[in-house]
């Protein structure tokens, strides 16, 4: 941009001079005739030509800087483009993770339901899982990045702008509901299974508890939890989505 610059004020000055020149001789010729209308004209003309070649050296200056915001812009773009990618990745992972217990514990709320104590050992081994949570922590994302960095001013596609913003408030909602998940793990599931079974061997020394409606009860706070953050992983994932494809418009891939 500097060079840029640099070009377009010496072309200025360089035209400014040789024009400045030129009338100057020509207003001196027209003053010792005598003609002085021809002189004011040739003046007034001079000026016209030197006004319009500042005019030209800052379009040249304007248009120089906007091709460095556009790029600066697109490079911004660019960035949030594959950190947003990173993260789609990443919700993908806990979305199978808490598919996974999700079935688990719907299974294990089956057998307590149906009271099935064939199915013991199999409700001891998925009772642990319930310490097990998806976790999807965002402590700083790409929205807060840009409004830190001062970055967010160069953008100009208010659309993608504001699905950051969603993007941002569906980051802070999981971040809740996991911090609140974990609670419920330490304050109230943890204490029922480590005090029903025996990590180390497996063996549950009070069975008849794991098929009371309160142990029920707290699978089945587990398993409204995920159903809730899987809602909200996918609606992330698509959010994504949307942000990257108006991103690749931006691109022009």
């Amino acid at each position: 941009m500097k060079n840029h610059l640099y070009i377009s004020v010496l072309l200025q000055n360089i035209f400014v001079c040789i024009m400045s020149e030129i009338f100057l001789k020509l207003r001196i010729k027209e003053m010792l005739e005598g003609k002085m209308k021809r002189y004011l004209i040739f003046g007034i003309v001079e000026v016209f030509l030197v006004v319009a070649g500042i005019l030209i050296a800052l379009s040249i200056n304007n248009w120089d800087i906007k091709k460095s915001q556009r790029t600066d812009e697109l490079k911004i773009y660019e960035n949030i483009n594959n950190r947003i990618i990173e993260d789609k990745k990443e919700l993908q992972g806990v979305i199978d993770f808490n598919k996974r217990l999700y079935i688990q514990f719907q299974f294990a709320n089956q057998i307590i339901s149906e009271n099935d104590r064939s199915k013991l050992d199999t409700l001891i081994k998925i009772a642990p899982e319930l310490f097990s949570y998806s976790d999807f922590n965002r402590s700083s994302n790409v929205y807060q990045n840009l409004i830190n960095s001062g970055e967010l001013k160069l953008l100009n596609n208010i659309t993608i702008i504001t699905l950051l913003q969603d993007l941002e408030e569906a980051y802070i909602y999981l971040n809740r509901m996991e911090t609140i998940h974990q609670e419920i793990i330490l304050d109230f599931i943890g204490p029922v299974v480590l005090n029903n079974i025996n990590l180390s061997s497996s063996v549950a020394e009070k069975p008849d508890e794991l098929y009371t409606f309160q142990f029920q009860n707290l699978i089945l706070v587990s398993i409204n939890f995920m159903k809730e953050k899987d809602e909200i992983y996918h609606l992330a994932q698509r959010e994504i989505d949307a942000i990257s494809l108006l991103i690749d418009e931006e691109l022009g891939q």
